[in-house]
């Protein structure tokens, strides 16, 4: 699988991943936590912080004990939960830990580390259990949210006396932030569209 896309809101507590099959069509979402969003996004884009966060330092904890994390599996699927294990290889020996999806995906982002799904996990989601219903009430919800950033944003860029008055900085961000918002509109909707 590969991380497809990563889906922040201000608006709300539940963020998005997107894990798509490599080479295939199958693709879903998991909600996870601001912090954990923003740890994904953070270690995607290479930036640089000037102390280690919690991922970095189990990222650094790992290399200094002589391991390797050698793949992430999303090996369960539990009351609409998923399950994940680090595979952490170290003298020859495989460690398998248990992890939430997103700690794992966080820290694996930022060592291109390879994610799997196991297949079971994988019919169950694509066979419209109730987790994927809840997923799709939950990407509705989230749809609603950047409607308003939106719409919030272009009444800001349509407002003559902010455009008069902002510096080109502000004015350039609040366009490049509308931009994203609109993008990540689209790709929810495309998935919506998928799983609905």
């Amino acid at each position: 699988m590969e991380l497809s896309r990563i889906v922040i809101s201000e608006q709300t507590d539940q963020q998005f991943i997107f894990l798509r099959e490599q080479g295939g069509e199958r693709q879903f979402p998991i909600v996870i936590g601001v912090a954990e969003a923003y740890a994904i996004d953070r270690r995607l884009k290479k930036i640089p912080i000037a102390r280690p966060m919690t991922h970095d330092l189990l990222a650094n904890v790992i290399e200094a004990m002589g391991g390797e994390l050698e793949k992430i599996v999303v090996n369960d699927l539990r009351d609409s939960t998923f399950i994940a294990t680090l595979h952490v290889r170290r003298d020859g020996e495989v460690i398998e830990i248990d992890s939430r999806p997103s700690d794992a995906i966080a820290l694996g982002v930022g060592l291109g580390t390879p994610i799997f799904v196991a297949e079971h996990v994988l019919q169950a989601v694509m066979e419209g259990q109730p987790t994927v219903g809840m997923q799709v009430n939950l990407l509705n919800m989230h749809l609603q949210a950047l409607r308003k950033q939106i719409e919030g944003l272009q009444r800001r860029l349509s407002d003559e006396e902010f455009l008069a008055e902002a510096p080109p900085k502000t004015i350039q961000r609040h366009r490049e932030r509308l931009d994203e918002l609109q993008a990540e509109h689209e790709v929810i909707v495309a998935v919506l569209k998928k799983l609905g």
